[in-house]
């Protein structure tokens, strides 16, 4: 860590089965009209008309944006935006999955200080007026957006997707019940949850790690590790929702605050270019990355192999960091992650679109903060590895 450090997260999180059921009264506090922006999944699982009930509870009016359909897009900002002027709202309320609680965050920052969503981008624009108050409500335990001062909205004219952090982006509350998670399906449960172990890892392994996100990572780090597995096999184990649902949020706060580094640097430009879910995007980058990064950062990752041996007998740092790598490796094919082949990239589409993936990787600035740091070259052999990547415990990058 150089010099201070800051810890940013919610002013207000609510954790644990049926915290959903207080949003009608946090809402209230904060306005009268609601825009809630979600998808038609959450629609059709009944999510949405919950909520509608708790606010019609406390006498708030409401209206609904459904027109989250993949990842988040300067597109859907403009249409939720447009609403929520049109229908005069005064807070906003987000449920599902990332998408929609980054695009909430975008439409509660640009409904007080406008602009496009992309001059906000690299901190050109700052948002220097308070934002309209967002509540944010995951339904799945992967990506942490509930609390982070971070949203990424693809460019739908360049294919580029724009990471933007300024604190303006931070939801005022979030409210985390794992009830909520039960309804997503097995897929869905393996690939954000490796989407929230490399927020930890990554998190951990930052430049800029200090010792608050720290501990959030080492936390949310056994959380996931020892209850992934179990959640995936069955979804109705309510016990390890909920410790992955708390271990995505220590995830989320640790990344927000200590920032992700070559996993995600390289992971937003495949999910622009060839629409992969950020989760399985990050999944699927996770193992080769972290054997790319392995010896300068064995002391980090030992104490991850330590995690993931139960510290059930004493190893040196090189043999443990080791050990979290091929755990990682493990773990991906037992929660049955595809590698980008797998997933039906064609490979000369693939080939061909490496070099502008590099290029998008190193301008996010995610990787500077990588322990090694790589060159565009190494970037573009790191997909090329990733692109057949076989899930198993041997190494693949010397």
């Amino acid at each position: 860590m150089k010099g201070h450090a800051v810890l940013r997260m919610p002013k207000t999180i609510h954790y644990g089965s049926r915290a959903f059921e207080e949003v009608g009264v946090e809402a209230a506090l904060r306005g009268k009209r609601a825009l809630i922006i979600s998808d038609g999944v959450m629609n059709k699982l009944g999510n949405v008309s919950v909520l509608q009930k708790y606010l019609t509870n406390e006498r708030l009016s409401h209206v609904v944006y459904l027109g989250v359909v993949s990842e988040p897009t300067d597109v859907y900002v403009a249409e939720a935006l447009a609403l929520f002027r049109q229908e005069k709202c005064d807070v906003i309320i987000s449920i599902g999955g990332g998408s929609c609680i980054d695009t909430a965050k975008a439409v509660s920052v640009l409904a007080t200080n406008g602009g496009y969503i992309g001059d906000y981008m690299g901190g050109n624009k700052l948002a220097e007026t308070e934002p309209i108050a967002h509540i944010a409500i995951p339904t799945t335990a992967g990506t942490g957006s509930e609390a982070t001062d971070a949203t990424v909205i693809t460019n739908t004219v360049n294919d580029v997707k724009m990471m933007i952090k300024q604190p303006a982006f931070m939801p005022a509350v979030a409210m985390v019940d794992p009830l909520l998670s039960m309804s997503s399906p097995q897929h869905v449960t393996a690939a954000t949850g490796v989407d929230a172990l490399s927020h930890a890892i990554e998190a951990y392994i930052s430049k800029l790690a200090h010792p608050l996100t720290d501990m959030m990572a080492l936390s949310a780090m056994k959380r996931i590790t020892e209850n992934i597995i179990p959640a995936f096999a069955d979804g109705a184990d309510i016990a390890a929702r909920e410790a992955m649902a708390l271990g995505s949020l220590q995830a989320g706060i640790a990344f927000s605050n200590a920032s992700v580094c070559l996993v995600h640097g390289m992971s937003r430009p495949i999910g622009a270019l060839f629409h992969v879910p950020h989760g399985y995007s990050n999944a699927m980058l996770l193992p080769a990355v972290l054997d790319f990064s392995k010896e300068t950062a064995i002391e980090r990752l030992a104490d991850l192999g330590n995690i993931f041996s139960r510290n059930e007998r004493e190893m040196a740092n090189e043999e443990a960091a080791g050990l979290a790598v091929s755990s990682v490796n493990e773990l991906c094919m037992k929660l049955e992650i595809p590698n980008l082949r797998e997933w039906g990239i064609d490979r000369t589409e693939f080939e061909n679109a490496i070099g502008k993936m590099a290029k998008d990787a190193v301008a996010s600035g995610s990787p500077a903060n990588n322990p090694r740091v790589p060159a565009h070259e190494e970037i573009e052999e790191l997909y090329r590895v990733c692109y057949d990547y076989a899930y198993t415990s041997e190494s693949k990058i010397k």
